[in-house]
């Protein structure tokens, strides 16, 4: 499965580092959603994205998500606070509701518009499901 793996991120550009544990994302997912109501939700899930898969950081850990927060331009005094509190704990639990209700069970799996494409998956494909469902193109360097 690794080397399966390793195969479809190289072709696709992607980092993927050599890990050999899975962390807890909980939190990051919470911050996630907090990054999202600050406009740096996608600077916040690519910097997650590299620091657990090409980097294999530990997301659980909240001195890593601290400073994956802060080299996004997000305040530290407001994450601490958003994990204290477990702010945006119910919606992440409402995320999880939605896709299990939805049967996704795999990672990565892309919906849009209620059309999905489970799996690691070449960019062209991605590309045609964006095109037929009408998404409009945004690029982002990882």
């Amino acid at each position: 499965m690794k080397d399966r793996l390793k195969k479809a991120a190289d072709e696709a550009g992607l980092p993927l580092g050599d890990r050999m544990k899975t962390f807890n994302s909980s939190l990051a997912q919470e911050l996630g959603k907090w990054a999202e109501t600050k406009d740096k939700g996608d600077p916040f899930h690519f910097a997650v994205f590299r620091a657990f898969f090409a980097d294999g950081i530990n997301i659980a850990k909240i001195s890593a998500l601290m400073d994956i927060t802060a080299s996004v331009g997000l305040s530290r005094d407001e994450a601490e606070e958003v994990i204290s509190y477990r702010t945006f704990k119910a919606d992440v639990d409402k995320d999880w509701s939605l896709a299990s209700e939805k049967g996704i069970t795999a990672v990565p799996t892309f919906v849009m518009n209620n059309a999905r494409l489970v799996g690691t998956q070449p960019y062209e494909m991605l590309e045609r499901l964006m095109e037929e469902k009408g998404v409009k193109k945004r690029s982002y360097e990882l």
